[in-house]
């Protein structure tokens, strides 16, 4: 395990906030580590009773592409997971589960950032007035799961939290 001698605050933002540690390695060698801290965030492959999933479509700054994803969004302060959840489906798609199950809670990269992913699989939607935030371009779509899983097997899917949810659901629906 790695001791933590010193942590250095490099940056301090809405989202993340980024620190530079320096390590003390099992060995007795000394290492730096920059963290990105991350609140943690949800994910949710919301289902009709059609077996349509609901994806979003926005552009990603970061990797400079338009991306398919399912839902999700990060934590506030004091949210339960789960709170996050049927609050982000509101927010992104308009609707609101009866039933939401957590099928997943992974960390997204751990190399380097703390974020854990909570991964939802909604079912039992009802429709609810979409709230998207006004700094968010959503284009809502709704796809059966086996073309879903036809478009990830073909690449035209390529986010990681969308891709582990539509593997993971392939075997629960």
């Amino acid at each position: 395990m790695e001791k933590i001698i010193s942590s250095q605050p490099i940056y301090q933002g809405k989202i993340i906030n980024l620190r530079l540690d320096e390590v003390l390695l099992p060995d007795g060698r000394k290492a730096r580590r920059e963290v990105v801290e991350h609140p943690g965030a949800v994910a949710i492959l919301a289902v009709n009773d059609s077996g349509e999933a609901y994806f979003v479509r926005q552009y990603r700054l970061a990797v400079a592409e338009d991306l398919l994803e399912i839902p999700a969004g990060k934590l506030e302060p004091e949210e339960s997971p789960a709170e996050c959840a049927v609050r982000e489906l509101a927010e992104e798609v308009g609707v609101k589960p009866k039933e939401l199950r957590q099928i997943a809670l992974y960390y997204s990269s751990p190399g380097f950032a703390s974020e854990r992913l909570y991964l939802y699989l909604a079912t039992g939607l009802e429709p609810v007035e979409a709230l998207q935030q006004a700094e968010e371009t959503l284009q809502v779509s709704r796809i059966s799961l086996p073309e879903a899983i036809k478009m990830a097997k073909e690449g035209k899917i390529t986010d990681g939290k969308t891709l582990i949810a539509l593997l993971l659901a392939a075997d629960l629906l």
